[in-house]
Formats: C-alpha cells, structure tokens, sequence
C-alpha cells in the first residue's frame, strides 16, 4: 500500500516517523513531499527507500492514502493541485481541524477523512480523532484505523467536536507540561528542591496517573477520593485547585474556540471567495 505524505514539517514528520518506528509502513511505500525539499530529504537520508517527489501531485498520484499535512490557509493551493490528479477511489486524510470535510469533497473527487493527530504518537499513545466524510465506506475507516490503531488508540467524533476535542488530544499535551513546568518552577522557588528532579518527578506522576484512569479502571473523582484523604494534605491542595482553577478552563476553551472560529472564517473566505473577489478577477481575464 502506497501513501503520501503531501508536508514533511512538524507533524508531517511526526507521523512518518511514527508509522515507521511502529512498523505499521515500511519506507518503500512511503511517498513524500514538501514546499521546502530539504526537510522531506533529510528523512529519506533516514530511511533509505522513503522517495521523496518534486511535486505535489506526483506523490499523490498513485498513492492509496494521502495524508494533507500542510497549514490549514495552504489548503485550497494544494487541494487545487490534485483536483485532476486523484480520483474516487482514493483516500484523502486532512490533519487539520479548521478544514472542513465539505470544503474538500467539493473539490476533488476522493474520499475524504479528517484524523487530528498528536505529538503523543511519538510515544506510540494517544488519541487520534477520526471524522469520516460521506464518501468513505466501512472497509475504508477499517483500513484507516487499522493504520491509526499502530500509532494510537482511533477515537471516531462528529466533525461538530473538532475543537474541543483538540484541544484535549492535541493541544493538551503542551497545557498539561505548561503545568507541570510552572509546578516545578513554584516547588523550585519556595522549597529549594532542583527544577529538573520536580519535573521528573512530576513526568513519572503523570504517566502514572495516565495508566491509573486507562488500565487501572480508576475514574477522575475516584482517583481523587483515594488519594484526598479528608482533613490531608492532598485534601488542602484540592481546594486552593478548586478555588483557583474554576474559571481557568472555561477561559481556556473559550480562547480556543474563538481562535478556532476565526480561522473557519478566514478558510470560508479563501475557499468561497465573495462575488466580484479574486477568483471571479482571474475568470473574466
């Protein structure tokens, strides 16, 4: 089975590196390409038979999957680029959740699936978030997440959950160390302990309490009442949480999702350009 990877940055990277470690893909059936060749090139110096194309389309062409790992305002370009190159039977799979499944099943003729993927699938963990477009059958999300399934544990959500979604799966990764380091950084300050043995400490809890809530069976509020004794110490620091970080989150989200919406307004414009815009300019001429 041939995929493409049409970006080879930060995820785009991520994920091919991922598959590989997994053993999921092997690098002869790996295509990639990228606006900067450099990047697609040092991972083929990597792994040796991963071909890296000149174009777009060349790496598309042929290619069973092709995962879009570009900027979400890079989009149209690129979907442009393969509208005559893929065909019906083909998967397209966009990693970006701003991107909507109706703008690209407009556009091409493929089957379309949108996984938002996370840096814990460097680790081999984690969730994908698997939204599917009207196009792909059962043997198609089978073959998906059977593929997601060597990286990650596949989480099937309505496109409606993109944000929040993220926000947990993707973007948490980075709140929850942002956490940890202003912990450490605090303990450092006022007790004298080293800021890298708080941080260690703290990133062997995390993987603790991460196994606890997923193989231990254990629940958020259960895990609670075992350790939160009443009238403890852990008891004490529940309530400075409680009080402190009741509004924290609802403020997170609400940054995240204006955020989020601004860049669906920003894409409604780019891939439906109003009356007498620039697409209309290039048609008369």
């Amino acid at each position: 089975m041939k995929v493409a990877f049409i970006g080879t940055g930060s995820m785009g990277s991520l994920l091919i590196e991922a598959f590989l470690r997994s053993g999921a893909l092997h690098p002869h059936y790996i295509c990639a390409s990228n606006r900067s060749p450099q990047k697609a090139e040092l991972l083929a110096k990597r792994h040796p038979g991963l071909r890296v194309t000149g174009s777009n389309a060349e790496a598309a062409n042929g290619s069973q999957i092709i995962f879009l790992c570009v900027k979400p305002l890079d989009y149209l370009a690129v979907i442009d680029e393969l509208a005559g190159i893929v065909d019906e039977r083909q998967i397209v799979v966009s990693i970006t959740s701003p991107v909507q499944i109706r703008m690209l099943e407009e556009r091409i003729p493929s089957k379309i699936a949108k996984i938002i993927p996370s840096i814990t699938h460097s680790a081999l963990s984690g969730a994908s978030l698997c939204i599917y477009g009207s196009r792909i059958l059962p043997e198609d999300r089978l073959l998906l997440e059977q593929l997601i399934s060597s990286i990650s544990i596949p989480m099937s959500i309505r496109e409606t959950e993109t944000r929040i979604a993220s926000d947990i799966a993707s973007c948490g990764p980075a709140f929850i160390a942002f956490i940890l380091q202003q912990w450490a950084e605090a303990a450092s300050r006022l007790t004298g302990i080293g800021r890298a043995e708080a941080i260690s400490l703290g990133a062997e809890m995390l993987y603790g309490t991460g196994k606890l809530l997923t193989e231990g069976g254990f629940t958020p509020e259960e895990l609670q009442r075992r350790v939160a004794v009443p009238g403890g110490v852990t008891a004490e620091g529940i309530a400075v949480l409680d009080s402190g970080l009741s509004r924290v989150f609802s403020s997170l989200i609400e940054a995240t999702h204006r955020k989020y919406d601004e860049d669906l307004v920003k894409l409604d414009g780019l891939f439906n350009p109003p009356s007498g815009g620039t697409a209309d300019r290039e048609e008369r001429a």
